[in-house]
């Protein structure tokens, strides 16, 4: 049975949650997977803490919320990399993150080897 493309994402989406759980001790509010040509972007939202929150309202605090929680998420890149490719069976060649000190938002994408949104043009 081929996959769709809603039900691959959904997938990426509760399987992200659970890695956030599971590794980070708690979980967004929302995950949402989408798929793009050759990458999955993934928007996460209410990943802060109200005592993060709170650090971010200094320029200093807010850099090192961000390089916390950066070193976070690679510390646990391999567990995530694996996640896409066992749903996708696409390698990743990059990864890329950032997250919003003001909305308490992350992005992830990953960019993978080949163009999978083709599989689901009919």
């Amino acid at each position: 049975m081929n996959k769709s493309k809603g039900f691959i994402e959904a997938e990426i989406s509760k399987a992200i949650t659970q890695w956030e759980k599971d590794f980070l001790g708690r979980g967004s509010i929302s995950v949402k997977a989408d798929i793009l040509r050759d990458m999955i972007i993934v928007t996460l939202r209410a990943i802060l803490t109200p005592a993060e929150y709170s650090v971010c309202k200094t320029k200093e605090g807010m850099l090192s919320i961000k390089r916390i929680r950066s070193n976070l998420v690679e510390s646990g890149l391999e567990d995530l990399k694996e996640i896409i490719r066992n749903i996708t069976g696409e390698e990743i060649i990059s990864f890329h993150t950032d997250i919003s000190t003001r909305t308490g938002e992350r992005v992830m994408v990953f960019k993978l080897c080949s163009d999978i949104e083709k599989r689901f043009k009919n």
